[in-house]
């Protein structure tokens, strides 16, 4: 090729290659623009691969596929959902934060058990069963923690609409105004408030929304916001606005509550731990008192260590249990799904259910009405056949609790007679090695007699000692030492030939089932008779109800009862007797209500709704509440410091009775008493070797 086509053709490629590289450069610069651009867009949007949030989703996952915490799961998301309302992103985040939280505190427990109980398995299974209801507690905890921060948030949510009002001067604008901020969990329920406000049927959306809102004071926020939607606001004689005054009115209660909320944590925060701590002390304190006083080995080893524990066992999971119902704040009270629990499953079976019914009280039975009284007077969800599934059940778990520990004591009777070495120990202390080896030959000796005769229920003490005389173990005895030898053998022999289950301890099974069969009516009573301390707190709620209805226009008495009945707990049955025999005739309903209550307050209360039904305005009738705010508050306040004051007299005398029993019954009383045996053997051996 010549040089006058090469020099054109190297010319021409250089000045392709050129364009394509100013080509490329200028596409680059405006394609990393175009990504800046993008990624401007999307900063804040992404989530890092490792974030908490997607780690929370996945161990969510996780959990439901593992059966034992499934149930737990479920339980916790139950309580949460009403909190988020619908939310699943953030109920899923939270549920796998609470459980995750549970399993950090609980796994470590269950190692230290597995330590320190490795010896006593009986023990081991107790520890683990009592996990379940300390899981439990933890998990309610967290939901209430949870509760309380909504609290809070609802109380800076109620200043936010105090200034949004003043603004917008129109509820539903208002909530909307405060119902943006997206950070916080009562924002949801603002927006749903205000969904409801702008619904073509807002009074039926309220009434579904009264269903899932998660405490009393946002179904009063909510009320008191569609009644001055519907019929408008007003000014008081002071010219404030009728609805801020009840907004402030709401807080006030939110803050009286929170108060209360705070001082009973404080209260119960460690009587819960320290219900439960004796437990897990039982085996250090056994091996301590063995290990220091070895006299206590043959209590600590035998069948009264083995009661006693039993004992301690019991009373520990009776208080723990006492202590957690004295607590209950009335937070997030869906705790159980009441559709298809466990005892709706079971009373489905045709056998269970016929059983059941057999003994279930007859409906109109003097037994019946006292049972369904107690039940409402205690507010549970039960049905009057779950309780006696209840009852049943219990019944039937002591009966074999009691049969199994009934032969737990004969089995530990004979591991002791043939397993523990005999030998004189000193008060303090235990036998030095030589002494052991000694006391563990004569072990295996007796061992062989008692072997030998087991079946032989005629054989004497006289026949034992002279065929001790031929054994080598006995050449260099005397005739006296093989007599107390064969004496020993003869003990250990009978003792042996009588441990078996015997008719009064099969009856002593029974009546402890029994006595199980009355445990869920007395928890029951129990219950009952916490909420009667807090019958004073329910009526002076039922007064700022009243007073933030009465200078609402077209509010009448029959509405007034329906919000009562909406907020009421321990009083809702009367109330919603009244309210369905209200069109009947009203002063007649409220006549009959004030016959079925006896508590004083609450009666005052009825007698001025009689007054606003025939006489006098509703304003009028209850003007008192008005003029005497401040009183009525420092009241309940200082109602809920003798209700904290009681709970925590109460709680405490529960709390501290496990610790007591521990270190006095199981304790200090065994050393003292077989002390004082022990002494008593050694003068009188002294004695009568002198």
């Amino acid at each position: 090729m010549s040089n006058d086509i090469l020099l054109p053709l190297i010319l021409i490629t250089l000045g392709a290659f050129a364009v394509i590289v100013i080509a490329y450069m200028i596409l680059n610069r405006k394609m990393r623009k175009n990504t800046k651009f993008v990624a401007s867009l999307t900063e804040g949007t992404k989530v890092k691969k490792h974030s908490m949030e997607i780690t929370y989703q996945k161990l969510y996952v996780r959990y439901m596929e593992i059966p034992f915490l499934r149930r737990y799961v479920l339980k916790v998301r139950r309580r949460l959902e009403i909190i988020n309302l619908g939310d699943e992103y953030r109920t899923r985040r939270d549920t796998a934060q609470m459980i995750t939280k549970a399993l950090l505190t609980v796994l470590p427990i269950t190692i230290a058990i597995i330590i320190f109980t490795k010896s006593n398995f009986l023990l081991m299974a107790t520890l683990l069963v009592f996990e379940v209801f300390f899981i439990e507690t933890l998990l309610s905890g967290y939901v209430d923690k949870k509760d309380t921060e909504l609290l809070k948030q609802q109380i800076n949510m109620f200043a936010e609409m105090r200034h949004a009002y003043h603004e917008y001067n129109l509820v539903e604008e208002a909530v909307y105004e405060v119902a943006q901020n997206d950070e916080v969990e009562v924002s949801r329920q603002a927006e749903k408030i205000y969904e409801i406000l702008i619904s073509d049927d807002p009074e039926m959306e309220l009434e579904k929304y009264y269903d899932i809102a998660p405490n009393s004071y946002l179904k009063e926020f909510a009320g008191i916001s569609y009644l001055t939607k519907e019929f408008g606001d007003r000014t008081d004689k002071d010219g404030a606005s009728l609805y801020l005054k009840n907004l402030n009115n709401i807080t006030q209660e939110m803050q009286i509550e929170l108060l209360k909320r705070d001082k009973l944590d404080y209260v119960f925060q460690s009587l819960s731990l320290i219900a439960a701590i004796p437990i897990l002390c039982i085996q250090p304190i056994k091996s301590w008192a063995v290990g220091q006083f070895g006299f206590t080995k043959s209590f600590y080893d035998g069948k009264l260590g083995f009661v006693a524990q039993v004992l301690l066992v019991v009373i520990t999971v009776i208080c723990y249990l006492l202590v957690r119902k004295l607590k209950d704040n009335g937070s997030v009270n869906t705790e159980r799904d009441m559709q298809n629990p466990w005892e709706q499953k079971l009373y489905k079976k045709p056998i269970i259910k016929q059983f059941i019914n057999m003994i279930v009280p007859k409906k109109g039975t003097r037994d019946y009405r006292l049972k369904i009284k107690l039940m409402k007077d205690s507010a549970t969800k039960l049905k009057m056949e779950w309780l006696y599934i209840h009852r049943v059940g219990c019944a039937i778990l002591a009966f074999i609790i009691a049969f199994f520990c009934f032969s737990q004591l004969h089995r530990i009777t004979l591991d002791y007679i043939y397993n523990e070495p005999e030998a004189d120990y000193n008060l303090i202390g235990t036998m030095s090695e030589r002494d052991e080896k000694k006391a563990i030959e004569k072990l295996q000796v007796h061992n062989s007699y008692l072997k030998k005769y087991k079946n032989n229920r005629k054989v004497t003490v006289e026949e034992i000692a002279e065929d001790l005389a031929d054994d080598e173990y006995y050449l260099k005895s005397t005739k006296e030492e093989r007599q107390s030898e064969a004496q020993k053998i003869y003990d250990k022999l009978k003792t042996i030939q009588n441990e078996y289950i015997k008719w009064f301890e099969l009856l002593l099974a029974f009546g402890i089932g029994g006595v199980a069969y009355f445990a869920p009516v007395w928890l029951l009573m129990f219950q009952a008779k916490m909420r009667q301390l807090e019958m004073e707190n329910e009526v002076m709620q039922f007064q700022t109800i009243i007073l933030m209805l009465m200078k609402i226009e077209r509010v009448n008495v029959e509405m007034i009862l329906e919000w009562l009945e909406r907020y009421s707990n321990i009083f809702r049955d009367p109330i919603s007797r009244c309210v369905n025999n209200f069109e009947s005739g009203g002063w007649e309903a409220l006549e009959e209500l004030k016959n079925d209550i006896s508590f004083p307050q609450l009666i005052r209360i009825v007698e001025g709704l009689q007054s606003a039904v025939e006489k006098i305005p509703i304003r009028e009738a209850f003007d008192e509440l008005d003029t005497e705010r401040s009183y009525y508050q420092e009241k309940r306040k200082e109602s809920n410091e003798r209700l904290i004051s009681k709970k925590s007299i109460i709680g405490k005398a529960i709390g501290f009775t496990p610790m007591i029993v521990l270190f006095v019954g199981y304790l200090i009383i065994p050393l003292c008493f077989i002390g004082l045996i022990s002494m008593t053997q050694a003068f009188n051996s002294m004695t009568s070797q002198v």
